[in-house]
């Protein structure tokens, strides 16, 4: 029950991040930064900061659901990794370091995900682990990689 509740905060936030985020990045033109600055800490605690708190105090559970061991300190550490990630991109919103800071957390936090659906997508072919939670992750994170995109690139060019 519990995972079903984080699973589906982790869709509404990020939802909100791009509702809001595209919203306020084309109120007055299109101003990347300010939809970035909304979105990236929106997405990364919706994505990182539940599951890093899934993992630490529901890690068995969320295991059994994804078809993965579970108790490892390799599990604990992943969960603790995401924890940080969330935490650095509100330290970074809340101190206002500007959208280089932004995007380094940002491509940091992407890269483990992008790696982490891999992981899922070899998971899914070589044990053949069809667990919804486990094959649902590379889709997921092409189609995060896709909205993002846009405005990511739109912010590097006015750096």
């Amino acid at each position: 029950m519990i995972l079903s509740i984080l699973g589906c905060l982790r869709f509404v936030g990020v939802g909100l991040a791009f509702f809001f985020g595209y919203k306020v990045g084309f109120a007055e033109g299109f101003n990347p930064q300010a939809q970035l600055h909304l979105m990236i800490p929106i997405v990364i605690v919706s994505i990182a900061g539940l599951s890093g708190i899934e993992g630490l105090f529901f890690g068995r559970q969320a295991a059994e659901a994804k078809g993965f061991e579970s108790g490892s300190n390799y599990q604990r550490q992943s969960a603790i990794a995401l924890l940080s990630y969330a935490v650095v991109s509100l330290v970074v919103y809340i101190c206002s370091w500007g959208t280089v800071a932004e995007l380094t957390i940002f491509f940091a936090f992407m890269f483990f995900f992008f790696f982490s659906a891999i992981n899922h997508a070899v998971d899914a072919v070589v044990r053949k682990n069809y667990q919804w939670s486990n094959i649902n992750r590379p889709f997921l994170t092409l189609l995060l990689i896709a909205g993002m995109l846009y405005p990511v690139i739109e912010a590097l060019k006015r750096l």
